[in-house]
């Protein structure tokens, strides 16, 4: 009984000093990690603060307004479009049953390849005024130009209808989980109560799965704020825009700051609604007694309008874009094998490479923190870190580069001034700077992967571990991961595309005469030669398919 009553500490005192010493440097390392997260946004607030009224003053009577205006109407236009395209097609390929089904349920997933602005510049080419579709217009009536309307795609309008088709899935992905996992008793008491299908699925099935299509949308909103690419190329002003514009074309530090620190506040709020939304996301569970809903079968033109219905946004959302930039890439002049090309390629890949490892070591970092020290403090730790994910890309950018740039002016004039030396700008424009922002942009993504693996450890593993004196590095090395590899490659995969895809902060933080595949896209797109356009966004979108299918085999396994 004695051995018995002390086994928790068999284990040779030096072995229970060394977690302690082992848990005490993972617990320092997450908050380096969490502060990290934080200080972008610290620094725009600071900045924006410090910048004065007089330049916020100038703003909110000059373009102020415009950009509210614009950023709202955008965000309620993609709510709305998201909201019916996701959970339409969700419901369709999950309470239905019709030819082709089986196929959608998988290629509804196909559009989250694309980022908005290679679909923007695949439309533009096809639907502007000297496209195909207005050149064969006047071709076959005879119309001059001024003689007939056409819808303006490089409008509000326009970058909406773009980012509706490649944010979706979001909702969609969320809504399904959320319709298979609701039992048939509501829905059924409901039709026997002489409610009809539409009538049982308003009142009952929408409601019950409320939380995750909240959740989906706010996620659609929040990348729909953080994007500048399609909405610069479109000339849409918004304060994505308006931070790129005060910070390279006016010079003015202060303005972007403030626009960054309106832009932040939005997206806090957003990611503050859609953490409460996601909290509330088992209101559509199941409980003991789960009845799996029987799916109806369409016929006729019920089934002819389901599959109009779901081939709508595959084909506008993934196939025809695909069809127009091959052919926009068999028309260009640009040569993927020049040297050029592999410079782009070979930068696109050693950022996107570097930065998904140091996003994935973080979030093992602080995955494991919060696994040793369970409580307040690391899931506090755990919470500052995935604020990044509401930041656009352009506010973290200038979060970064405001207090480095500080720093790189302030080292500068005291090594002139003492050893008569000159520093430059040591960090301000470097790469490592630019993967910081990466990290702190992509960490939420990283840390969600990782967290969805290390719920399949056992909490026995862990007491085994240490009852055999494994250190905590030593229990992570040996026992987490191992286990976690499947997770870790999942997290390195959607970090590697995010970074691949990734523009705002890429075009702010790069170094100078260091550009990507998606700074020459845009460039290019910007010269209005979208032929050459599409060459850089085929690679683009080649790589973003990589977690797409694997998205996709998971969809497929989930009924």
């Amino acid at each position: 009984m004695t051995e018995a009553s002390h086994t928790p500490d068999y284990a040779p005192k030096g072995s229970r000093l060394g977690r302690k010493a082992g848990t005490r440097v993972f617990a320092v390392l997450g908050w380096v990690v969490a502060l990290a997260c934080v200080l972008p946004m610290l620094a725009v607030a600071l900045a924006g603060m410090v910048g004065g009224t007089d330049t916020i003053a100038h703003l909110a009577g000059t373009v102020l307004p415009r950009y509210l205006i614009t950023t709202v109407v955008l965000v309620v236009l993609v709510s709305l479009g998201t909201l019916l395209l996701g959970v339409g097609a969700a419901w369709l390929v999950t309470m239905t049953r019709f030819p082709g089904v089986r196929l959608f349920e998988v290629a509804l997933v196909l559009p989250l390849a694309f980022p908005a602005y290679v679909l923007a510049y695949a439309y533009t080419f096809v639907l502007d005024h000297p496209g195909i579709v207005q050149t064969t217009l006047r071709q076959v009536t005879g119309w001059g130009p001024r003689d007939y309307w056409f819808p303006e795609i490089r409008s509000p309008g326009g970058a909406a209808v773009m980012l509706i088709f490649v944010l979706y899935p979001y909702v969609y992905l969320l809504a399904r989980a959320a319709f298979l996992q609701q039992s048939a008793g509501a829905f059924l008491a409901a039709r026997a109560l002489g409610k009809s299908a539409w009538e049982a699925f308003w009142r009952v099935s929408l409601p019950m799965a409320r939380p995750a299509i909240a959740s989906g949308v706010l996620l659609a909103v929040m990348e729909t704020i953080a994007d500048f690419g399609t909405v610069s190329y479109f000339g849409v002003q918004t304060f994505a825009t308006g931070i790129y514009t005060s910070w390279f074309s006016l010079a003015d530090r202060a303005g972007a700051a403030q626009l960054a620190l309106c832009l932040l506040s939005f997206a806090l709020m957003l990611a503050v609604v859609e953490r409460s939304t996601r909290g509330k996301a088992r209101y559509h569970q199941a409980g003991k007694h789960h009845a799996e809903m029987p799916p109806a079968d369409l016929t006729g033109l019920r089934a002819v309008a389901a599959w109009v219905l779901c081939a709508i946004p595959v084909v506008l959302g993934f196939v025809l874009p695909v069809v127009i930039l091959c052919n926009m890439g068999l028309q260009s002049e640009q040569d993927l094998f020049s040297r050029r090309y592999i410079g782009f390629i070979q930068n696109s890949l050693l950022l996107a490479s570097t930065a998904a490892v140091i996003t994935v070591l973080a979030a093992v970092i602080l995955g494991f923190y919060q696994r040793l020290r369970p409580g307040r403090g690391s899931a506090l730790a755990a919470y500052m870190s995935r604020l990044g994910y509401a930041v656009p890309g352009g506010v973290i950018a200038v979060g970064l580069m405001v207090p480095f740039a500080a720093f790189d002016n302030a080292l500068d004039a005291w090594m002139r001034a003492t050893f008569d030396i000159r520093t430059g700008l040591l960090i301000t424009g470097s790469i490592w700077l630019l993967v910081a922002a990466y990290m702190v942009r992509f960490l939420a993504a990283a840390l969600g992967a990782y967290e969805s693996g290390q719920s399949t450890v056992h909490a026995n593993m862990d007491a085994a571990a240490r009852s055999l004196g494994q250190s905590p590095l030593g229990m992570l090395r040996r026992v987490h991961l191992p286990i976690l590899t499947p997770s870790l490659l999942t997290a390195l995969l959607i970090v590697f595309v995010d970074v691949m895809k990734e523009l705002p902060a890429t075009l702010i933080m790069r170094p100078f005469n260091y550009d990507t595949l998606a700074v020459q896209a845009y460039r290019l797109a910007s010269d209005e030669r979208l032929e050459g356009a599409a060459v850089p966004s085929l690679v683009i979108m080649a790589v973003g398919l990589l977690p797409v299918i694997l998205i996709c085999r998971q969809v497929g396994r989930r009924r």
